[in-house]
């Protein structure tokens, strides 16, 4: 089940994912920014080099474990504990964190594609480690996000079927 839509934000490609969670703002806050918790969910490793955390204007670096370099990005805004924007590569990631009526909060994550053709990949890709991000929220933290599995290939599948774009070319597994 796909849980990503795909639109276009000026003339560009994105897709975007709302999560709501039971617990308050500022909690979730610390899952998407803080280097020690993004470690259960994003596919890299994060680094704020400038200051150790998100600094508007400031450098992002990201790395894997198996081959190292992931880059690096800017970051374009960060305003705690609601909005943070890194680029990554030709990607601009947006997180925004909104309290809620009940005092849980709901994430709408928002990637600007770089390229079209990349979004049922990218889409995959993030379903995948927005799961992670649940369980790591619900206490049910999961091994890290990692390479093409078989749920990844049921979302690319699940996007390209409701007509993401498609076409860039599909790690194996």
């Amino acid at each position: 089940m796909t849980t990503g839509t795909y639109l276009e934000i000026d003339g560009r490609p994105a897709l975007r994912f709302v999560r709501d969670y039971a617990h308050p703002p500022q909690r979730v806050w610390e899952a998407v920014t803080d280097p020690t918790e993004l470690v259960a969910w994003f596919p890299a490793r994060v680094a704020f080099p400038d200051a150790g955390e998100p600094v508007a204007g400031g450098v992002v670096r990201f790395s894997f474990d198996a081959d190292g370099d992931g880059g690096s990005g800017r970051v374009v805004l960060h305003e705690p504990p609601h909005r943070l924007t890194l680029t990554w590569a030709d990607d601009e990631l947006r997180l925004v964190v909104e309290p809620l009526a009940d005092g849980g909060s709901r994430l709408t994550f928002t990637a600007l594609l770089g390229a079209r053709d990349t979004a049922a990949r990218t889409a995959a890709g993030w379903e995948v480690c927005l799961s992670a991000l649940d369980a790591a929220l619900a206490g049910r933290p999961t091994p890290p996000p990692g390479g093409p599995t078989p749920a990844w290939r049921r979302h690319y599948d699940d996007h390209v079927a409701v007509g993401v774009p498609s076409g860039a070319p599909v790690p194996e597994a």
